[in-house]
Formats: C-alpha cells, structure tokens, sequence
C-alpha cells in the first residue's frame, strides 16, 4: 500500500483544502506575527481567496494524504518570472503546507519530487520558491533537494516581527539529457500523472 498520496485539488476539495492550511499554518508560523497571525489567516485561508486562486489558470493545487488521511496542501505557479529567465521557462513553488503529526515521514521531500517532475513535464528550465532566511532547517532540506540560494529580499509585512521579514529566493535549475532528468538533479524523475502515489 501506498504511504503518500497527491492528488490535484478539485473545487469540492476546498473546504478541506482551507481546513488543513488553517491547521498547519498555525501549527507552524503563528510566532512570525505580532498578532499571532489572525489577519494573515482571515485573508489568505478565506474561501474566496482561495476559490480564487483555485480558478487562476496559472496556478495548481494539490492534496497531501498520508496513510488515507489529508494532512497538507501544495501550490505551485505554474509561470511564475525568476529574474534571469523568461517567465515561461519557470514555475514557483509557492507552498508546502503540512501539518506536524506527519513531520519526518518524508511527505515534504515526495512533495518537491513531485513538483520538480511536474515542471520537467511542463518543459520549464527551472523551479524556485521563497524561505525565510531565518529557518534554517528549511532552507537545509530544500539544499538536500538540490536548491540553491539565488537572491535576498525582505517583506515588506508591517504586522510581521522584523526578524522574520528576511527571505532567500532559491533555485533549480531542471538539466534535461536524453529527455530525463540526469542524476546530478538529486531527485528521482517519474512521469507526471494526475494523480502520483509514492510507495
């Protein structure tokens, strides 16, 4: 039996969807704001926001099951511009979302597998995604996946704490040989399907 799961989100799936960011975003980053992130979550958990961004043809949602059970979400970007390339050469890996009960069961390194496959499907030249500068677990596990740190910036999120508002941009480049991807990638290339289930 197949431990993980991702499946695309369909639009009945967004209540769910919404339940389980609410569940993990407050697991993990409530002590980035002033105020506990209430705002953060009233804004960007609503449904409307998230049906919105549902229905952006430049952006895909999928579920994360482990075990049967639902316990996270992605979003990617579908062209999303990195400075150095064109726009359609890249997509960004904008969320990863998972709740802890599930830490270290290895959801989170299938979940960039998964993203890194569905680009090369999509011919794009690279993927990239944003970290907070100040987790350093974080960025250690996306170098494990084979980012690398490509730029800074800072938030600009007056209710955010200072010392959370430095980010990284950081990058991988997709090298294609032969139609695959070769193993300097340090990923193991599958054929994207619409629905990916990972032993």
């Amino acid at each position: 039996m197949n431990d993980i799961i991702i499946s695309p989100c369909s639009k009945g799936d967004i209540p769910d969807l919404i339940n389980i960011a609410i569940a993990s975003y407050t697991e993990h980053y409530t002590q980035l704001w002033h105020d506990g992130g209430v705002q953060y979550v009233k804004q960007q958990f609503s449904y409307n926001t998230i049906l919105r961004e549902w229905t952006d043809a430049n952006a895909a949602f999928f579920m994360l099951y482990f075990q049967g059970n639902l316990v996270g979400f992605l979003k990617l970007n579908l062209s999303k511009e990195l400075k150095g390339y064109e726009k359609e050469e890249c997509l960004e890996l904008e969320r990863i979302y998972i709740i802890k009960a599930v830490s270290g069961s290895g959801i989170g390194a299938e979940a960039v597998r998964f993203t890194l496959d569905y680009a090369q499907n999509l011919g794009k030249r690279v993927v990239w995604l944003k970290a907070m500068d100040s987790a350093a677990e974080v960025i250690h596990f996306y170098e494990r996946s084979g980012f690398r740190k490509c730029a800074t910036f800072v938030l600009d999120a007056p209710t955010m704490k200072e010392e959370f508002r430095g980010m990284y941009v950081m990058k991988q480049e997709l090298a294609v040989a032969g139609g695959a991807r070769t193993q300097k990638d340090l990923v193991t290339a599958s054929a994207y399907q619409e629905e990916i289930s990972f032993a």
